[in-house]
């Protein structure tokens, strides 16, 4: 019955479209187009859609691994720290965090590794990493042999790799968060922190200070804007490096909701990264909450050639192409889960926040501090005074570190038992149990 209505209904709009066809196309060669052509292209203009769709993913993916937005011209012309890199051995860069690009490996390279052939102690092999672009998020410049520069790409943060060949040597994993990566202490390793030293007004031994204290996975993005190095409580004022992946949907992305995803890819790629592009928020001339900023004109910043802004969106649409990787099988508890999904949605109430299946709020996704029960240090850094609601998908591939904006709750149990007395949620431990292998089966 529904078929043959389909079919009458068919038909009966080829006879409209016969009966009118001198009018629809006098109307519409005014407007220097036919109906008869835009029928005929409606599946042009859909492969057209599809074939951009490939081509954005592939350039957004170069971008993400390889631009560096001419970052180049202070990591390596200002900090110099490609003349640390140049006497950095493997062993040395792994220890820090970085990653190796198994993929860009010459396949005699390969061979050599696995059968305990290279000299991980021989910075001659770092070089060689950097010539093949196989260090993820690191580009070397050379001439001839020697090494002049190094920029950095996204990726250097946002990726790491599955350790297929070697402990931090293997495929990519573009998305997540190297949460083995110690930032600070990679830049503290340059030959001059001036640059950083002069912008926030105090001396090199401060900058390092400050540096040293990220520990691994973790950076202060706000540190160049409110030069505020530690917490009250003498803690390290740097947060969790976070995923990248699974971000499709989701409004505000940072820990505190500073903008969208392409926002903070312009933020981090102009301020942080220190390419050379274009970048503008009102907000960063409050000269209270951000001094360094309104200082250095942060606020509006015009480079020529801008090596930013063309490239956002081909990057932003990788990014968002980027899934939440799914749990390993046997990695939790398929029967405790399936309880705590009950929880979750029930008792528990983290769904009122966690709306599934973003496990965020569907529009202005931001809380106050005290709605979350914790202080507002991180949160009175921000324009919004407020934490978002952190994404929940693939939590299981970034416990590394911890959990909320700075990795305060070392376990999802803390989390849980956080929000439990905060909330006087009344779960038992049973329960709490449940409600952890529901998390990690995300």
């Amino acid at each position: 019955m529904e078929r043959s209505m389909l079919v009458k209904g068919l038909m009966l709009l080829s006879c409209i479209c016969l009966a009118f066809p001198a009018t629809a196309l006098a109307a519409d060669a005014k407007s220097g187009a036919q109906t008869g052509d835009k029928c005929a292209n409606g599946g042009d203009y859909e492969q057209q859609t599809l074939n951009n769709a490939e081509e954005q993913f592939d350039r957004g993916k170069e971008v993400f691994r390889f631009d560096t937005f001419g970052s180049e011209e202070f990591w390596g012309g200002q900090l110099r720290l490609h003349e640390t890199l140049s006497g950095l051995p493997p062993s040395a860069a792994l220890q820090l965090g970085l990653k190796v690009d198994a993929e860009a490996l010459p396949g005699d390279f390969i061979d050599q590794l696995e059968q305990g052939m290279v000299d991980l102690d021989d910075p001659a092999g770092t070089l060689l990493l950097l010539k093949q672009d196989a260090v993820v998020g690191v580009k070397g410049f050379f001439e001839g042999d020697n090494l002049v520069s190094v920029g950095i790409s996204c990726s250097l943060c946002h990726s790491t790799v599955d350790d297929s060949l070697a402990p931090g040597v293997g495929r990519r994993l573009d998305g997540w968060a190297n949460r083995d990566l110690d930032v600070g202490k990679v830049i503290a390793s340059a030959p001059t922190l001036q640059p950083f030293a002069e912008v926030l007004g105090v001396s090199e031994a401060a900058v390092e200070q400050v540096l040293t204290s990220w520990g691994p996975g973790k950076f202060d993005a706000i540190l160049v804007l409110d030069g505020k190095g530690f917490r009250p409580d003498g803690g390290s004022a740097s947060v969790l490096i976070p995923p990248a992946f699974g971000l499709a949907g989701f409004n505000l992305a940072t820990w505190t909701g500073w903008g969208s995803v392409t926002y903070w890819n312009a933020f981090v790629a102009n301020l942080e990264m220190r390419g050379m592009g274009t970048f503008f928020d009102e907000r960063l001339t409050d000269a209270e909450k951000f001094p360094i900023a309104a200082e250095n004109g942060f606020t509006d910043i015009r480079n020529t050639p801008d090596l930013i802004t063309p490239k956002l969106t081909d990057l932003h649409f990788y990014q968002l192409a980027l899934p939440a990787p799914e749990p390993p099988a046997g990695s939790f508890d398929t029967a405790a889960a399936a309880r705590g999904e009950e929880l979750f949605s029930g008792k528990a109430e983290c769904a009122r926040c966690h709306v599934p299946p973003l496990y965020t709020e569907p529009g202005w996704n931001l809380h106050s501090p005290d709605d979350i029960g914790i202080d507002d240090f991180q949160a009175s850094r921000s324009p919004t005074d407020r934490y978002r609601t952190a994404p929940l998908k693939g939590l299981w591939a970034h416990v590394e570190g911890g959990f909320f904006h700075d990795g305060r709750f070392a376990t999802l149990l803390d989390v849980i038992n956080h929000y439990n007395t905060n909330m006087d949620l009344g779960l038992t431990e049973a329960e709490k149990m449940d409600l952890e292998q529901y998390l990690l089966s995300l």
